[in-house]
Formats: C-alpha cells, structure tokens, sequence
C-alpha cells in the first residue's frame, strides 16, 4: 500500500527524472507527480500507458540525446526546479576486468556519469538565475562495494558520480541549489525480478531460493529482502521537498543494511 501524500506539496514545481520509464525512475515519476509536481520523465523506452507525466525519448548516454531534451524542457516548461538524475546500468558482460573493453567502460561511464554532468549543465543555469533548485543523483551502493564480475565500471562510475555530487554541492550550494545522492541497494525492479528468474531457471530451482543466492552474494541484506522502488522514490521524494531544506551535499543509502561498515 503506497503512504499518503500532500498532493500540494509538489505544486508548481517543475521536475526531470532520467530513466523515468522503468524500475525506480518510473517510481520516482509517480511519487512527484502525486505531490502534485508537473513530471518530465525521459528515456529511450516509452512510460506505461498509465502514467500522466510528459515524455521525451532521448538516448541520455550521448550530449545530443541531452541537448534534444534540455532544448525540449525549456521549450514546454520554461526550465526546471528539480533535477533527478536515475538512467543508469550496466551492460559489460560478465568474465572480470580483462572482457571490460574500453568501450564499455565508455558505455558505463556515458550512462552513469556524463548522462547527469551534462544535464546538469545544460540545467543548472535557469536554476541560478532564479536562485532555487534542487538536484537528486541517484548513485549505487556498488560505489562503496564494488562487485568485480560484471559491474566493475558501473560501479567506478557510480564512485564518480557521487564525487561529483559533492564537489557541485559545494559550489552551487551558496547559490541556492540544493545536491545530494542517493545510494540503492538491490532494489526489486522488472530488472531485478527477470535476472532472478533466470537464474532460478538456470539452477532449476525456485524464485524465492535465487533471490536468496541474490542476497548471499551481496554480504547478505539484514532486513532479508531487497528495497523496492516505492520506497527509493519516498527518499527522493523527501530530498526534493521543503521538509528537507538543510540536506544539502549528502549521501543517502538505501539498502536494507547491505553495507557492513559505517
């Protein structure tokens, strides 16, 4: 059961969310919009018939899939007060550093980094002008706990993007723009649910006994069970809102107690 929300909370503000279509970008699009944000979800897949917010396809891993949408933001809403940055993944293939090419690592860092560096740039400038803005990265606990596999680059990109969180913290904070990042742990997307499946196929053995292997693998999830997307999107939700206007250059993890350390 989704929790109440102020549906005034959000209104009049203008919001992008990145990878707005699936997983925890389209949870994301739904909970601000139920604030009563107007949404700019964007992507390469098309949002679910369902869903009221404005899209624009846009291959978000290349400048001109941003500049497409930057352009066509500030030609439907005149700009934007909130900026979420969610596309991200991974597609290197499994093996260990020595099959990650150079063009995945380049196809990672394209989607986990520059995808929010340059739609922060493109952005950020109208934010200045009016002196108010708040900027959400959704990063990964991969940063702090690297798995070598296959997600080796996602994971030094998602390092990257939270250090690059910081430092534009520190330079747009005095200017009124609130940045932070948030850190997912495994969160149970359609993503999520269909590797579980297949790897349940593969071991011919049952979804609850591979989402365990799942979670084994990870160190273990203390709460025993991955976040879902819902709850990724009350987070974001409470960091772009009034309630959290002294949050500022933060990290939030949101994983269950996966990371064992402080």
């Amino acid at each position: 059961m989704l929790p109440s929300v102020d549906a005034r909370e959000l209104a009049g503000k203008r919001a992008i969310v990145t990878g707005g279509t699936r997983g925890i970008g389209a949870a994301i699009v739904g909970r601000l919009l139920r604030a009563g944000a107007t949404v700019v979800a964007t992507a390469r897949g098309a949002p679910s018939k369902e869903s009221t917010a404005l899209f624009i396809p846009a291959d978000l891993s290349t400048a001109a899939g941003i500049e497409t949408v930057a352009l066509q933001v500030n030609k439907r809403l005149g700009g934007v007060d909130i900026i979420v940055s969610s596309v991200g993944g991974s597609s290197a293939p499994s093996g260990g550093f020595a099959v990650v090419t150079d063009e995945h690592w380049q196809r990672a860092l394209d989607l986990n980094l520059l995808a929010a560096v340059r739609l922060d740039r493109a952005l950020l400038p109208g934010m200045l002008e009016r002196g108010s803005g708040v900027i959400v990265h959704i990063s990964s606990i991969q940063r702090r706990l690297p798995l070598f596999e296959a997600t080796l680059a996602y994971a030094a990109a998602k390092a990257a993007l939270t250090t690059y969180s910081k430092g534009l913290s520190k330079e747009v904070g005095p200017k009124g723009i609130r940045v932070n990042s948030v850190a997912p742990g495994w969160t149970e997307t359609d993503g999520s649910l269909q590797l579980t499946r297949r790897l349940a196929a593969r071991r011919e053995i049952d979804e609850e006994a591979a989402r365990k292997i799942t979670m084994e693998s990870l160190g273990g999830i203390p709460i025993g069970r991955p976040a879902r997307p819902e709850e990724v999107a009350e987070l974001v939700a409470f960091l772009v809102s009034e309630r959290a206007a002294s949050i500022h250059g933060s990290e939030f993890v949101i994983d269950g107690g996966t990371v064992p350390a402080v």
